[in-house]
């Protein structure tokens, strides 16, 4: 289907320029912090996570494959309890306003 076709048949042909100018000009907060909270510090703290446990069992563990493991699995244990209480705290503050 060409773009001549698809625009022929919508039914808002005629004032598609002004929909996406009026779309363009919505304002509202910035979700810069959010992004931050929900995708890049969760990753930060599983790769510090990482690195702290594999220092800690290195001398502690013997096989390499079981160190691997233990610290992947360790790494995403602490990530998914950061995760827990980051949601805690947003329902805690979203709850008071």
């Amino acid at each position: 289907m060409s773009r001549q076709e698809f625009c022929h048949k919508c039914s808002e042909r005629h004032n598609c320029h002004e929909v996406y100018r009026q779309l363009g000009k919505v304002e509202g907060p910035s979700v810069v912090f959010k992004v931050v909270v929900a995708f890049l510090l969760p990753l930060m703290v599983f790769i510090a996570a990482l690195a702290v446990f594999e220092k800690i069992l290195a001398g502690v563990v013997n096989t390499e494959q079981l160190q691997t493991a233990l610290v992947f699995l360790l790494a995403a244990l602490v990530t998914f309890a950061f995760i827990l209480i980051i949601k805690a705290i947003n329902k805690q503050f979203s709850g008071q306003r």
